[in-house]
């Protein structure tokens, strides 16, 4: 037992400065000592990275100094071993200085700082080499853990003194260090400048200083821990106040101190987390309707009358009735797990009766969420939870769609073999309902106070549905304004990943601010920034679009917090359901728009988005106008009464910051390696194909684009054009499967004309870099636009154009024949070898073919013998073609694979004879052959087809 003195107790074996001090040497040794014997023995190596070398790049980056190199990498492991002794001691000095009873935060801060420790021993001893995951999860894991241990030491921190000031300074210095960080490490990994990585080094090593230095600082705090670690001061009992008692005491009558000045509860946070699921299932079954809807119309090419199911939101209207109104809501239990027989339906093999499950799972959950509001009126606290929970979902919704690239694993086109986890979606969505409809809805006896007559109930409504629409059609994936405003390469925006992150931090900060301030979030000025933010992002591209983006989104999400609650204090089916209602039409609305071609008054709203974004956001004013209505003293006796209940919003905050973490996350996993290598480089050997994938489902409606990839690998694309590929709409699932290909395979990505450029889509997959790519939008006076990339890459180190094309409807001649004349101008008017990969629609040597193949294009056909085509064709100029396939699609998608080899570095012959004899695949080296497992019945369907045989040329 540890002997007591009357001037303090004794509660450890040294003086606690020392720990701090022994700490902040041996560490800065292992990084520094690092450094000097790998400039000593490897410094061209170090400084080497893909791109440069020295001269260009002079100082090496953390990664490279303390890597797979020996010595320097022993000596670093050596050292953060001898670190870990009293990194371990110093994390319980801080706790046994700022442990209080009965609080949590100190504990929290101890456990972030033991698992910061751990996962640095983590990346330091899993090395990249030895696994490449497992040492970036320890990495990013110790990265997210230092965010809430900087800020928790500085809470922590005794209010007085000189630690304080130091630990704000080294902590805004180091994560204002982060934004050059990444802006240099962008600069050097996607646009390749010259000595972008050396000044990303340096940055990269101050964080490592600021990160040690931080910590160091707790020196001037443990100097009240003498000699065997005596206390003298009683700083160890939470005597002493700090920083958060004097900002709590301070903002005691604000919302911060209501809400995070509180005692932890776990089954508070629990319930927090189940509501959160229940809105994050409700968002997964609406966005998914659209993707069963449209698998209908796909294939009958026009009006199907399965379309009717998009008015499974209607439901509550029914809620008009008073006996159902009453009903729903003495039974809300029974209609949320009656809503959630959409996740069951991944087990129906019908598409058509898929389709039926899911429209009545979404019925029931507009039904449920719409009766879930309307009782709660009259409990201020617990409605805005619900609030919370239904756009905290949308969040959700948005990261999990993030980290799958932009599917949902508990989407009903998902399965096992697809990537779905749609069982466990299921389990965990019973549990959170059985947690969150414990508590049943208050009697009622008191909506007098909530003004529930106040403001039109029909304003409210439609208000609604601008924002179910704009939330649903904008914010459901973190990419889909990111493709609004994509405009090809070189990259002058953002890219989806990473800055998809960006996009649901936006989010996360607009619902904040409509949770922390409901008059602003309401206000007709913040209603004109959306305004322009939502302008920005119609009228222009690159950066300039995606920061009205973030406006918009920021706004979409503050406003939803006022206008829902508004819409709670007036009858529900004049307010939830004419919202869904006038949402549907603005579904049905925004899909005309590209569908004029196939829908009755389609050519009224021909490429119209912008009438699309306008009717968005008046529509959303009236729901302002109705929401600022209401009366001073109504919205006082609200406040009054929601006082008590405020602590509540802390937890769902949590899982909002714990949301964003993640988000962070994903987006450090996601970012592009750019180091994608061809599959025959050393026959410089280029494989390119053509593919209409027929927006990603497949014929029995379930998500194809793991079947894609499996056989866009086994034939061994360099290059493949995938047509019918703009999924980035609300009946599409707001879905991009060129991210998950891209990824997967290692392939750079053009994903063509965006989303508001009204195409069906044309996308482009290289393993070569896009030097440069233009999107053109091809004359198209009747029917549908024809989209088109116009791309060079870089073919071991020769520039080749690459033309990614689809032509308009057959039953359209004019506009045929006016985009052949564009498109072969533009093939002609390039001097560099070129290759296109198209839809044509037309006959082999007969109408437009001649066009395309001739003196104005320079083009030829890759086999001018086969007679057999009408959709696909592959042409070339400048190359020398030495093989050609036609795969069948199994049942992938209706439209075969057309692929062509081409020797790099050798032309074609000018005498057709020559041009196109062809030689016996004994004759043709091994390296530039195709697969032979697509021979005879093939693998998973996919079989060569029409020749049975690829065929090889001269």
């Amino acid at each position: 037992m540890a002997p007591k003195f009357k001037d303090g107790d004794v509660v450890f074996a040294f003086s606690g400065k020392w720990v701090s001090w022994v700490h902040t040497a041996v560490a800065y040794a292992a990084f520094l000592g690092a450094l000097i014997v790998g400039v000593a023995l490897h410094y061209h190596k170090i400084v080497e990275n893909e791109y440069y070398g020295y001269p260009e790049e002079w100082f090496p980056s953390v990664s490279a100094t303390i890597g797979d190199r020996y010595p320097e990498r022993s000596v670093f492991m050596l050292f953060i071993a001898i670190t870990s002794g009293p990194r371990f001691v110093l994390v319980g000095l801080w706790y046994l200085l700022t442990a209080r009873p009965n609080a949590t935060l100190p504990k929290f801060v101890a456990a972030m700082g033991l698992f910061r420790t751990l996962t640095c021993g983590g990346w330091t001893y899993v090395t990249s080499t030895d696994d490449h995951d497992w040492h970036d999860i320890f990495m990013i894991s110790y990265l997210v853990g230092t965010l809430p241990w900087t800020l928790g030491c500085i809470a922590l921190s005794p209010s007085s003194g000189k630690a304080v000031k130091y630990r704000k300074y080294l902590a805004g210095s180091f994560f204002g260090t982060l934004v050059p960080l990444i802006y240099f490490f962008i600069q050097h990994k996607v646009h390749k400048v010259a000595g972008a990585y050396t000044t990303y080094a340096f940055f990269e090593w101050a964080l490592v200083l600021l990160d040690v230095a931080f910590d160091a600082v707790t020196a001037l705090d443990f100097e009240t821990f003498e000699l065997v670690v005596k206390d003298v001061k009683g700083s160890s009992k939470g005597n002493n106040k700090i920083v958060a008692d004097a900002v709590l005491e301070k903002e005691k009558d604000k919302q911060v101190n209501q809400v995070f000045g509180q005692a932890f509860s776990w089954s508070e946070a629990i319930d927090a987390v189940a509501d959160i699921y229940n809105g994050f299932v409700f968002w997964s079954m609406l966005t998914s309707l659209g993707v069963l809807v449209w698998y209908f119309p796909l294939w009958h090419m026009g009006i199907s009358g399965y379309e009717v199911m998009v008015m499974s939101t209607v439901s509550p209207l029914l809620l008009g009735i008073h006996s159902i109104r009453s009903l729903v809501v003495k039974n809300l239990r029974v209609c949320h797990f009656l809503s959630l027989a959409g996740l069951l339906a991944y087990q129906v093999k019908s598409p058509a009766n898929r389709l039926f499950t899911v429209g009545f799972a979404v019925w029931m959950s507009c039904l449920s969420w719409a009766a879930t509001w309307y009782s709660l009126a009259a409990q201020p606290g617990r409605l805005e939870s619900k609030i919370s929970a239904w756009t905290i979902g949308l969040i959700a919704s948005s990261v999990v769609k993030f980290a799958w690239q932009t599917s949902n694993p508990i989407w009903p086109i998902s399965h096992a073999s697809n990537g779905g986890w749609n069982a466990t979606g299921l389990l965990l969505a019973v549990l959170a309902v059985l947690c969150s409809t414990r508590t049943s809805p208050g009697s009622g006896s008191d909506l007098a106070i909530q003004g529930r007559k106040e403001g039109s109930s029909l304003l409210a409504g439609l208000g609604l549905a601008g924002l179910f629409f704009g939330l649903h059609s904008l914010l459901s994936d973190s990419s889909t304004m990111i493709l609004w405003v994509w405009e090809g390469y070189p990259v002058r925006g953002p890219i989806s990943a990473p800055h998809g992150a960006w996009t649901i931090a936006a989010m996360g900060a607009g619902l904040i601010l409509g949770l922390f301030n409901e008059d602003i979030a309401r206000s007709w000025t913040l209603f004109g920034i959306g305004s322009v933010g939502a302008a920005m992002l119609t009228l222009y591209s690159n950066w300039t679009g995606y920061y009205g983006a973030l406006m918009l989104a920021v706004y979409l999400m503050a406003v939803a917090v006022p206008l829902i609650g508004s819409a709670a204090r007036k009858s529900p089916a004049r307010t939830f359901g004419i919202g869904f209602l006038a949402y549907n039409f603005m579904v049905l609305f925004h899909v005309w728009v590209v569908a004029y071609a196939f829908v009755p008054g389609g050519p009224l709203v021909r490429e119209h988005t912008d009438w699309v974004m306008v009717a968005t956001m008046l529509l959303i004013g009236c729901g302002v106008f109705s929401s600022v209505s209401s009366t001073p003293a109504a919205q006082r006796k609200r406040f009054n009464a929601y006082l008590n209940s405020r602590k509540q919003r802390s937890y769902y905050l949590y899982v909002l910051g714990v949301l964003q973490l993640l988000s962070v996350s994903i987006a450090y996993l996601r970012f592009p390696t750019y180091d994608y290598v061809p599959y025959h480089k050393d026959d410089k050997i280029l494989t390119a194909g053509i593919w209409t994938i027929h927006f990603s489902l497949d014929n029995d409606m379930w998500s194809s684009e793991y079947r894609m990839r499996d056989v866009i690998k086994e034939l061994e694309l360099d290059v493949v054009g995938l047509l019918e590929s703009d999924l980035q709409r609300i009946i599409m699932g707001n879905r991009d499967t060129t991210q998950f290909l891209a990824e997967d395979l290692g392939m750079y990505v053009d994903y063509g004309p965006g989303p508001n450029k009204h195409t069906w889509g044309a996308a482009l997959l290289s393993k070569f870099p896009i030097v440069n790519s233009t999107h053109h939008l091809l004359p198209s006076p009747v029917g549908e636009l024809a989209p088109a990339i116009e791309a060079t890459l870089d073919v071991y180190g020769e520039m080749i154009d690459v033309f990614v094309f689809h032509s308009g409807q057959e039953e359209d001649p004019e506009d045929r024949r006016l985009q052949t004349e564009y498109l072969s101008k533009l093939m002609g008017a390039t001097p560099r070898p070129a290759i296109l990969l198209s839809y044509l629609v037309t006959k082999p040597l007969e109408g437009n073919y001649n066009t395309y193949v001739s003196e104005t294009s320079g083009m030829h056909d890759i086999d001018p013998d086969d007679w057999d085509r009408w959709c696909e064709y592959i042409l070339y100029k400048g190359l020398k073609r030495t093989g050609y396939a036609r795969v069948s699609r199994s049942t992938i998608t209706d439209t075969e694979i057309q692929v062509g080899k081409f020797k790099i570095g050798e032309k074609e012959s000018d005498i057709a004879e020559v041009r196109n004899a062809r030689i016996n695949e004994d004759q043709v080296p091994e390296g530039m052959r195709f697969p032979q497992i697509f021979r005879g019945e093939g693998v998973r369907g996919h079989q060569y087809h029409v020749f049975d045989e690829p065929r090889y040329y001269a």
